[in-house]
């Protein structure tokens, strides 16, 4: 577990690696107003940008954006799964015409695109430092009666290209009261992905696992597949993804049968987002792991959190975890679930 928390200490210090660059983006909104500023990126549907004269980042409404102009380089992917690298610049368009969005991606190599098909737009950089996004989250419970305390931390980091992206997250969970022991879930995971063709795209996983209420010591998940984006839009995102895993667990007790602790199994896996302008964020995401060197061993995991936005780049957080198995080894728990709450503060686009 020393080189799990190791490596969890590195992702967290690598939230640490927001920049920021000059403020000398244009913004044009529809009623006339008139900005200079800097473009953080776009997501579910809302702009984010920043001001000299405001303090924190500012949520604009991206339906009720005119133009934009930024020399800044945007990773921009629209609902067809298409991705586009390079500078913004809004094209001239008739006032009946739908507002697009022209995409310098060389001297003599432009895209066009309609501002309602694109979902995403992440600031990217020539230096790799400057590709880093992600959010950091904490909260913690007292309670004087029986002195129980419960604390949760937790990491998210991503690293974005033209076709693909590198992400990681960590949580951390522990959970204390007088006269029992402490209970501990710590969670690693590592996802790269590959977007293919239209909304298709590569994936593959490593995830690492510890959990004192089901006796698992360390869990290791290696795999990958191939997953769909079924919606993709400014307001819903939902992907299904299919492949294999190698998934070994060592238990805290050494006389556990060491035959249990390997499998080879199918993956089936989803993840479905939801945003509301500004304010709220909701995701859940699940696989399930049917075991194929063990017929009928079923092991599924899932993660559900909601954002809310409190101010700036501050969030409040909810968010409920549970993994559970089906064929644990004698005198084990098969499950291991709970929720935590706090706050968050995010860096990039997150």
């Amino acid at each position: 577990m020393r080189t799990l928390q190791r490596v969890a200490t590195a992702l967290l210090l690598c939230t640490c690696l927001a920049m920021g660059r000059a403020k000398t983006d244009v913004l044009v909104m529809n009623n006339g107003d008139r900005f200079t500023c800097e473009v953080k990126g776009l997501g579910s549907g809302v702009l984010y940008v920043s001001f000299d004269y405001i303090d924190g980042t500012t949520s604009v409404d991206w339906s009720k954006v005119r133009s934009l102009e930024s020399n800044q380089l945007f990773v921009v992917t629209t609902e067809g799964g298409a991705v586009y690298t390079g500078t913004l610049k809004t094209s001239k368009a008739e006032a009946d015409r739908p507002v697009r969005l022209e995409v310098f991606e060389g001297p003599e190599h432009e895209t066009v695109v309609e501002r309602q098909q694109i979902v995403q737009m992440i600031p990217t950089s020539d230096r790799w430092w400057q590709r880093f996004n992600g959010a950091l989250s904490f909260g913690v419970n007292y309670a004087k009666g029986n002195q129980s305390t419960q604390y949760n931390l937790g990491s998210n980091v991503a690293y974005v290209r033209g076709r693909w992206n590198l992400e990681t997250n960590y949580s951390s969970n522990l959970a204390s009261s007088s006269g029992n022991a402490a209970s501990t879930r710590n969670s690693l995971n590592f996802t790269g992905m590959r977007r293919l063709r239209e909304n298709w795209f590569a994936s593959g996983i490593a995830s690492f696992l510890q959990s004192s209420e089901q006796g698992i010591s360390l869990q290791s998940t290696i795999g990958g597949g191939l997953g769909r984006y079924l919606k993709n839009t400014n307001r819903t995102s939902i992907s299904l993804l299919g492949g294999a895993v190698w998934q070994n667990t060592g238990y805290t007790d050494p006389n556990v049968n060491v035959a249990r602790k390997n499998i080879v199994g199918a993956l089936i896996a989803s993840d479905a987002t939801f945003f509301k302008f500004s304010k709220t964020n909701f995701r859940a995401s699940a696989s399930l792991v049917p075991a194929l060197s063990d017929p009928g061993h079923l092991r599924f995991d899932t993660n559900v959190s909601y954002y809310v936005k409190i101010f700036g780049d501050l969030k409040w957080n909810a968010t409920f975890y549970g993994n559970w198995d089906n064929r644990p080894p004698p005198g084990f728990s098969s499950s291991d679930y709970g929720t935590s709450s706090g706050v968050s503060w995010t860096f990039g686009l997150r």
